[in-house]
């Protein structure tokens, strides 16, 4: 547990001695978030890669650990680095979607060929107390395939206030560590570690006001990270293990995302076309200043992870039913304050 400590503290002692070498940079390449529409809150040119940051932290403490890499974090290594390639073009060049899309899929080919992996799923239908996991075969490549590329747009979507996605992204590295701790996935447990310490020491550049922005480098990065280290510290638990974990331990992205699809679905829009009906946009909206809907937001990632650690701790079935009552809840507060009405 103290080795946990140490690399966490490195980590944040890297990350925030790299980000205003990073700023630097970014303003003198001019990789700059310059508000073009009305969907950017900020309202003066931001300097963008604060990612680069995360990253370049993330990496050297993992490779500064004692012991030799594994062959899952070399997976990891290697597919973060290519995330952060095409985010870094991104946040430069300003590439097509598609372009974006196929780096994000050969981020995730990179996992599978590594061995990270969903390769089965537990059966939410086995006798209660019996925990029977039901092997996908083949389906293994496409699912977490899916898995990653959805989480690193998730994140990449509610990237759209100061410190929001970061501080997200913290609640949930923490609440994957803590179940990676109850699994005894010691190396995933690490790797949630480093990468947590590595956003608190960029996160107060990035808290309202920004002096920096991650852009789509570190907001990608952070989506993949977190949907690689879940596989390995809670998808691959040889504890009773249901979907329900991740989803939960993810949830602010998962569902902003989920709603964002229903609401372009409902209204006749396509599912790609960028709207102002996010979550963060809603409340600004209802009259909240950015600081007091990024912390509301940091509350409810805060609760969803807490659901985490308690559907680790019940059975199977429970925690489906434990999921399923809070998508319920979820989706009637969002009907109720018209998160499916679109707005442009």
């Amino acid at each position: 547990m103290n080795n946990l400590y140490i690399l966490a503290i490195i980590s944040i002692i890297i990350s925030a001695a790299l980000t205003p070498l990073v700023k630097r940079f970014a303003v003198k390449i001019k990789a700059i978030d310059i508000p073009k529409d009305n969907r950017r809150v900020h309202k003066k040119p931001i300097p963008l890669l604060g990612g680069l940051a995360i990253y370049f932290s993330f990496i050297i403490t993992v490779i500064a650990k004692a012991g030799d890499l594994t062959r899952s974090e070399m997976g990891i290594i290697i597919g973060a680095t290519i995330i952060v390639i095409g985010g870094f073009l991104d946040d430069k060049f300003d590439i097509r979607p598609w372009q974006k899309l196929l780096f994000q899929i050969a981020a995730a080919l990179s996992l599978v060929i590594f061995g990270v992996s969903i390769e089965r799923i537990t059966n939410p239908f086995a006798a209660p107390g019996i925990d029977t996991y039901v092997s996908i075969g083949m389906l293994y490549i496409p699912l977490t395939i899916i898995w990653v590329v959805g989480i690193t747009n998730a994140l990449n979507l509610i990237d759209g206030l100061d410190g929001l996605a970061a501080g997200v992204a913290f609640i949930s590295a923490v609440t994957i560590l803590i179940i990676a701790l109850m699994n005894t996935r010691h190396d995933a447990a690490v790797l949630t570690c480093i990468l947590a310490g590595s956003i608190l020491g960029f996160l107060p550049y990035n808290f309202n006001p920004a002096s920096i922005f991650m852009g789509d480098t570190g907001a990608q990065l952070l989506g993949f990270l977190l949907a690689a280290i879940s596989i390995e510290g809670a998808i691959k638990s040889a504890a009773a293990f249901a979907i329900a974990v991740p989803i939960l331990a993810l949830g602010i992205p998962i569902y902003d995302i989920l709603f964002a699809m229903i609401r372009r679905k409902i209204n006749g829009k396509p599912i790609m076309q960028a709207d102002k009906g996010h979550l963060h946009h809603r409340l600004l909206d209802m009259g909240l200043t950015q600081r007091q809907a990024v912390i509301i937001m940091y509350l409810i990632s805060a609760v969803l992870g807490s659901f985490a650690i308690i559907a680790m701790q019940i059975s199977t079935q429970k925690s489906y039913f434990l999921l399923a009552m809070v998508m319920v809840v979820l989706v009637v507060i969002a009907w109720k304050f018209g998160f499916f009405e679109h707005r442009e």
